[in-house]
């Protein structure tokens, strides 16, 4: 069944989710309730991102009155919108800055540097997206910085500390990478600011071992100590990271060394990956994928030969024809939101170059009752377009309009 469960809304700053959703199934909830509330701000619409939100400013103002913060010297603080007037308020009161780099392209962040003599407008604009750009320095990892207080964003958080992310699962890696670097540690706060009305109830059987958890959530109109247990991610577990993603991010290339001459398990997450399996099985963390423009391999219709039937299955019958996939699409997109919406094919065939991908079912109920949880699906700003195949067009695939 399509894992979508109701959400209670219990007022106009509360709202409670019924157990037995998934981790996107909260986040499309969130997403939607804060579009159509119109208590979402700029840069709208806010699917697919950290929402911003009306009182974000307002939300940050409790920050400095957390005994967390004033015992602070270097804080880390992410780039997205909701938390400017964060980072404004740790360059008021004299602190370091730390802001990670945006998907980790260049390194794992930059300390802010205002200008000698800044006034509070300068700091304002220091603390926004051009002036991180503008006026910050690479942190680089010998530096041997110690990180005080972390703060994080959220699409949702629970009252326990739970935390859901918009699912690219690059805060939880910054964490873990800055404990293989030894700038944080168990004990090391972490801090949330969002919306009242994304602070949920969260099952705790969605969390995984890498999720971060948090220790303060503020809003616009509270302040909660979480007092969470679970423990934080106690390092980068190289088994979930893909050589894609290796590859893109110089700076985990660089621990990577470091842990490998450390006699550590470096091992990275199998090069090809059956598709069917538990979310615990397939993290979420960015997975292996081959771009959409890499040429199949000989004899492979589907992406990968582990995605075929296993033995003792049944082959599929019935095709989900998924269009409209973004240029830049990358299969661990699909198959992510395939394994949250519980609706994983037996098989999966990826024709990027076509901008869609084909789902084989085992047979038509299955496919039917994917097409209706896929609706409305986006990867990146593209709507997808879901339709079940029609099985005797001679067009490739069977797709609707191919």
């Amino acid at each position: 069944m399509c894992a979508v469960e109701s959400f209670y809304f219990i007022n106009e700053s509360q709202v409670f989710v019924a157990v037995g959703g998934s981790k996107q199934d909260i986040r499309e909830r969130i997403w939607d309730y804060m579009e159509s509330e119109n208590v979402a701000d700029f840069p709208r619409p806010v699917h697919h991102r950290i929402p911003n939100f009306k009182g974000a400013s307002r939300a940050a103002e409790h920050f400095p009155r957390l005994q967390v913060f004033r015992t602070a010297r270097t804080i880390k603080v992410n780039p997205d919108a909701p938390q400017k007037n964060a980072r404004f308020l740790v360059l008021d009161s004299k602190k370091t800055l730390l802001v990670p780099t945006p998907r980790l392209r260049t390194g794992l962040f930059n300390r802010i540097t205002p200008p000698p003599g800044a006034n509070k407008e300068m700091l304002r604009k220091c603390a926004t997206s051009q002036g991180v750009r503008d006026f910050s320095v690479p942190v680089g990892l010998d530096s041997r910085v110690l990180v005080d207080l972390v703060v994080v964003g959220s699409v949702a958080v629970s009252e326990k500390g739970w935390r859901i992310g918009k699912g690219e699962g690059y805060a939880d890696l910054e964490y873990a990478m800055m404990v293989s670097m030894g700038a944080v540690h168990e004990g090391t706060p972490v801090v949330t600011i969002v919306h009242d009305c994304q602070v949920v109830d969260i099952p705790e059987a969605l969390l995984e071992d890498h999720d971060l958890t948090v220790d303060y959530i503020l809003t616009p109109t509270r302040v909660i100590s979480t007092g969470c247990k679970r423990p934080k991610p106690a390092g980068i577990t190289w088994s979930k990271i893909s050589p894609e993603m290796l590859g893109k991010i110089p700076v985990l290339r660089s621990l990577r060394d470091r842990e490998k001459r450390a006699g550590k398990d470096v091992a990275l997450q199998a090069e090809h990956q059956p598709f069917l399996g538990s979310a615990s099985q397939h993290p979420a963390l960015p997975g292996t994928v081959r771009r959409p423009h890499d040429a199949p391999r000989p004899g492979a219709d589907s992406l990968e030969a582990a995605c075929g039937p296993r033995e003792g299955e049944d082959a599929p019958t019935a095709t989900v024809c998924v269009g409209n996939l973004p240029h830049d699409a990358r299969v661990r997109d699909l198959k992510r939101a395939l394994r949250e919406l519980r609706v994983a094919p037996l098989q999966l065939s990826w024709r990027g170059p076509q901008h869609r991908a084909l789902l084989h079912y085992r047979d038509l109920a299955a496919a039917q009752q994917a097409v209706s949880c896929l609706q409305g699906l986006h990867l990146g700003d593209s709507a997808l377009t879901v339709a079940l195949a029609r099985p005797h067009n001679k067009s490739p695939g069977g797709c609707p309009g191919s």
